[in-house]
């Protein structure tokens, strides 16, 4: 088991909506503060996505993303700043014909995907290697693709958190590693209760755990009720935790969230409850092998 577990925040993603949680931060200014809230109540990374400030969809704009991370330097040069690379590979079938993509669909050229990594050199950046079905939707990740995007990662200074949301991702990620394409054990992140996905159960999160590589540090963590209980098994099967508001936008059944720092802080309790303190940034840093 880990000395302390590292808390990330997920601060707002790209599936939550300002209609399901007004609190939910859109614009660059709201999306650090809510890290720079995050990291006062105990996380010590935390993982970004950016929306368009004017409408709250999401958005993979440089500026964007360059914004928030001076905003947060700006304040906290210790807290891990993991950018996403996950926007980028979504397909959506037209009713007409089902080959050709129609609204919604998001497919981009793995390059493109990881621009703003290239560029702003992040400690982290976030690797999907699903494919799968989502909703009416289907997302995309191509084992050349996601190499791609895992090389340019690694040569941008910034370590690949590699995103299971299925037992096939983790054979994708033993490729990966076999080819050359990540550097072993790494950084995994257990996603559970994505629907046709892993199930967010103590079982299956012991099977996903099991398949990963020796050595490998990850995460585990659960969408929407899962996400406080799986704190707690996460832990207790040696692994890392994750809340936030792209993560679940309820604190408790029927009362939404009212902030990310709220998450924090519940999961903090968790973890309290079971005799342990989260790591600080520098514990996680030095953890992680981050500079």
């Amino acid at each position: 088991m880990l000395p302390k577990p590292i808390i990330t925040c997920a601060v707002t993603g790209n599936i939550t909506t300002i209609e399901q949680n007004s609190h939910l931060p859109v614009t660059p200014e709201q999306i650090a503060d809510a890290v720079l809230e995050a990291a006062e109540e105990g996380a010590a990374a935390a993982h970004i996505h950016v929306r368009d400030p004017k409408t709250g969809r999401p958005s993979m704009e440089l500026d964007h993303y360059r914004d928030v991370m001076d905003r947060v330097r700006r304040k906290n040069r210790d807290v891990v700043i993991n950018l996403t690379t996950g926007p980028g590979g979504r397909f959506v079938p037209s009713d007409e014909d089902p080959r050709v993509a129609g609204p919604g669909t998001t497919l981009l050229a793995p390059e493109k995907r990881i621009e703003h990594i290239t560029i702003l050199k992040p400690d982290i950046a976030t690797l999907d290697l699903n494919t799968m079905n989502s909703g009416e939707q289907v997302v995309i990740n191509t084992r050349r693709n996601t190499a791609i995007m895992a090389r340019a990662i690694r040569d941008a200074g910034a370590v690949p958190e590699i995103e299971l949301f299925d037992s096939g991702d983790i054979h994708l990620a033993h490729r990966l590693l076999a080819d050359g394409d990540l550097d072993g054990p790494g950084l995994y992140s257990i996603v559970m209760g994505v629907r046709y996905g892993f199930d967010a159960s103590p079982e299956t999160l012991l099977y996903a755990r099991n398949l990963l590589p020796k050595g490998a540090a990850w995460t585990g963590f659960g969408i929407g009720r899962s996400a406080l209980p799986m704190v707690a098994q996460a832990w207790l099967l040696g692994g890392n935790v994750r809340v936030g508001m792209e993560d679940t936008v309820y604190i408790s059944k029927g009362e939404l969230v009212r902030s990310n720092g709220q998450l924090v802080r519940a999961a903090r309790e968790v973890l309290r409850s079971l005799g342990v303190e989260p790591a600080t940034p520098a514990e996680a840093r030095t953890a992680l092998g981050l500079a």
